[in-house]
């Protein structure tokens, strides 16, 4: 089997990848595995094996569809993760996320179109539904994005749907909760409150602290994420949750305490512009047809995590001098 990977450098994609090589998901020895990322700030050389027999890196663009056109014959399925997911550097500037996001994913889906790849996943994220005051989201849910990042990612989710419908290629999505665990870029929450706490600087935290996530281990998304690729139904869209649903100001207390710090090191800021007040998925139909559930419970996963960062200065220090001073993220 012949996998190609976009984004496979980041942070969920690097550990789909890595979970692969390592016959995680008892995949034949026969598995090949190609990465494609254009190594923007948030995609790192280093999450990835710097050798293996069987993983090709490539740097490049996914817009370049001469590119994955010359790459793609030959592969067996197609893994889509590269794009722009940071919603605050979205509402800064929005023209970069509708790029990669949405004229990426146009340009990856015709190049698989074209050269016979029988299958696709495509990652996106709960943010595509917009807000929710109370109960959670099916897949049935219309699209309300509310960021310029969201909106990129809807779009992208519409076009995969559309080369399902018009060309009938075998694609699926998924939307995710929000994501935690090692490798994670800096200007994310968990990682930024870590990494601020272990260099004695104070988090910030978006207005009242009331904002509401569920989150999820990306080790738990990618085991997920490969049962829908093997598994899933053609045109399917699968939500992938956790049930950990928490207020950004619990979270954060529970940071402070893994961290050996109190409330005094809490600074509240001026909330994001449209910041969605909370995000809550039903994740039913992932777990009845596919048999999916989560496993990492969330308080031994946050720690494990504070662990890595705290044992890892030298993975985030030089990324973090570049970081937003964002408090959410999806992807």
């Amino acid at each position: 089997m012949r996998i190609l990977v976009t984004g496979g450098a980041g942070f969920i994609g690097s550990h789909y990848v890595r979970s692969l090589l390592d016959g995680a998901y008892g995949v034949a020895d026969d598995l090949r595995i190609t990465v494609v990322d254009a190594l923007t700030y948030a995609g790192n050389r280093e999450n990835l094996p710097a050798a293996h027999p069987r993983l090709d890196f490539v740097r490049g663009d996914i817009c370049d569809g001469p590119l994955l056109r010359e790459l793609l014959p030959g592969h067996d399925a197609v893994v889509h993760f590269a794009a722009e997911s940071h919603v605050d550097r979205s509402v800064a500037g929005g023209a970069a996320f509708v790029r990669t996001n949405v004229l990426g994913t146009q340009t990856v889906l015709e190049a698989a179109l074209h050269s016979g790849v029988e299958r696709v996943l495509h990652v996106s994220t709960d943010e595509v539904y917009g807000s929710l005051a109370a109960g959670s989201w099916t897949e049935e849910e219309p699209l309300l994005p509310n960021s310029p990042y969201a909106a990129s990612k809807a779009g992208s989710d519409l076009i995969a749907r559309s080369y399902w419908r018009t060309h009938g290629l075998d694609v699926s999505v998924t939307r995710c909760s929000n994501n935690y665990g090692p490798h994670q870029h800096p200007e994310k929450l968990i990682p930024r409150f870590v990494t601020n706490l272990l260099e004695g600087m104070p988090v910030p935290v978006y207005g009242d602290g009331r904002n509401r996530r569920e989150w999820l281990h990306v080790d738990d998304h990618c085991r997920a994420l490969h049962l829908v690729l093997t598994r899933g139904g053609a045109g399917g869209i699968y939500n992938i949750g956790s049930g950990n649903e928490l207020d950004n100001l619990s979270l954060t207390r529970r940071i402070l305490e893994l961290c050996g710090a109190d409330d005094s090191m809490i600074r509240y800021v001026e909330d994001r512009k449209g910041h969605d007040l909370r995000y809550a998925l039903d994740d039913r139909k992932i777990r009845e047809e596919l048999g999916y559930a989560p496993r990492i419970g969330f308080d031994a996963g946050l720690a494990s995590t504070v662990d890595w960062y705290r044992s890892h200065p030298n993975r985030w220090k030089s990324a973090k001098d570049g970081s937003t001073a964002g408090t959410a993220g999806a992807l």
